[in-house]
């Protein structure tokens, strides 16, 4: 088995034997006691071999729906990599914003570069991304590793302090960025219902300049924080009007031109703004929460150990709806995909998501065990019914939900691409025979598989996300 260089590894009874230590926690006036890595959980370390599943022995459960003769069915993929500049941490910005190590599990990383506990929509905007088309969306999920049980001590590259400082100085950049005023704007590509081939070099180009528009006012607001309201909206608003109104009109020469002219007027956002929209809305009550020991250098967690296994493959595709076209995603749209916590809320929001290649007809809530020549693969779709207002909501759920068994929308809400998420996996099959492979869980989960879940936020441009709807209503496959 291929080693994963630069990870320091300890034995899991060093571990169970360190890990105890500091988790009592007093926040304020409040102390709170964790039980993870107590010497009476330690076979919450190890994985239930019950949770393993020859896929051999699964029937087909996968049913497709019947595609509709309106229905959108081309697919854009977009390249973020398989995370290989090694962004990992405990955090959740969507779930737990502002709590540090919230969700007590690994996340793995590909998109956005910043992502951290306080993420907010200015940071995760002034940040970089993997992806080659310049997509900067975050795409998380748990990671996936290799427990063994005793293993050799790695001298692992780097220090630990200066692996620290830098995700303490990225985190101090973001929350400064969330106490810059920033300017709000209606998306414009969420109005578009279809764009003319003929129409589209017009369109992609003023949704760009929408885009840019936006971030100059927005630096202007950054190096005058005391600048007038009125002094930054006004003049955007009458670029904003321009540009949408070449929009329409290129719209309008090949087909009905769309009425937007509500949508040039823009709002000022600052912290002390209410609203479920500003990437911290949800926060309150954080500071009762424990702020939960990090990540060591080597990505060590305690009740979460292990060598950490990269995907071999990460495939990141939007698809269309079986029952007629898609509309554009709002810019910051935040989405979850199963519950993390299948244990303590039951299994309404939990998915079956783990599967092996050559076998995707079925999808278990188990650890697969996969023949030879077959690789194990988590395959994830999101839900992708928006309610046409909101990019977020107090459970992270009621904003976008999962299509009927006919891929259709209920009333109310309109299809958005459907994200789905896949990653394949190079375990060993004696490795899998084993049960010797697990996910990063909370440590009430025992590394339930069926605690499988995966998050995604939206920070792709006006112009990308419009090209991604039109490549999909036309039936097209599209890479970038």
């Amino acid at each position: 088995m291929a080693r994963n260089q630069g990870r320091h590894r300890v034995s899991r009874r060093t571990k169970l034997a360190t890990g105890a230590l500091g988790l009592t926690i007093a926040v304020g006036a409040v102390a709170i006691a964790t039980t993870t890595g107590d010497p009476g959980r330690a076979s919450a370390d190890a994985v239930d071999k019950s949770f393993f599943v020859d896929i051999t022995k699964v029937q087909p459960n996968v049913k497709e729906p019947r595609l509709s003769g309106r229905a959108s069915r081309g697919t854009f993929t977009v390249d973020c990599g398989k995370n290989e500049n090694g962004h990992f941490n405990p955090d959740n910005f969507i779930a737990q914003p502002g709590v540090r190590n919230g969700a007590e599990h690994l996340h793995d990383y590909v998109g956005n570069l910043s992502t951290n506990a306080v993420s907010n929509n200015r940071s995760l905007l002034a940040a970089g991304t993997t992806c080659k088309n310049g997509d900067q969306s975050a795409y998380f999920w748990p990671v996936l590793r290799i427990d063994q049980e005793e293993e050799e001590e790695e001298q692992g590259e780097g220090s630990s302090g200066e692996n620290k400082q830098k995700r303490e100085a990225q985190r101090d950049q973001d929350k400064q960025a969330a106490e810059v005023p920033r300017v709000e704007c209606p998306d414009v590509a969420t109005a578009l219902a279809d764009v003319p081939d003929e129409a589209m070099p017009e369109v992609d180009g003023q949704l760009a300049e929408l885009d840019q528009q936006q971030a100059e006012a927005d630096k202007q607001l950054a190096a005058n924080p005391g600048t007038n309201e009125d002094a930054v909206l006004n003049p955007l608003r009458d670029k904003r009007s321009a540009s949408i109104n070449r929009i329409a009109d290129a719209v309008g020469r090949s087909g009905e031109r769309p009425d937007m002219d509500d949508l040039a007027a823009c709002a000022m956002r600052n912290k002390n703004s209410k609203g479920i929209d500003n990437g911290d809305e949800n926060s309150e009550g954080v500071g009762q929460l424990p702020r939960l020991p990090e990540q060591d250098d080597a990505n060590e967690l305690p009740g979460n150990d292990g060598e950490i296994q990269r995907p071999e493959t990460v495939e990141l595709t939007f698809r269309g709806s079986p029952a007629g076209p898609v509309r554009a995603m709002p810019k910051f749209l935040r989405v979850l995909y199963g519950d993390a916590k299948v244990s303590t809320n039951g299994p309404k929001n939990a998915k079956a998501g783990f599967t092996c290649t050559g076998f995707e007809d079925r999808l278990i809530d188990k650890y697969p065990i996969c023949p030879e020549g077959s690789k194990v693969k988590r395959v994830h779709d999101f839900p992708s019914c928006w309610d046409g207002k909101n990019i977020d909501s107090k459970n992270h759920r009621d904003h976008i939900v999962f299509p009927n068994a006919n891929g259709q929308c209920k009333s109310g809400f309109t299809a958005v691409p459907q994200l789905r998420i896949s990653l394949t996996y190079d375990i060993p099959r004696e490795v899998q025979l084993a049960g010797q492979y697990k996910v990063d869980s909370f440590p009430e989960e025992d590394h339930n598989p069926a605690s499988e879940h995966d998050d995604f936020a939206n920070v792709m441009s006006q112009q990308i996300m419009n090209r991604l709807v039109n490549c999909i209503n036309r039936g097209r496959t599209c890479q970038e």
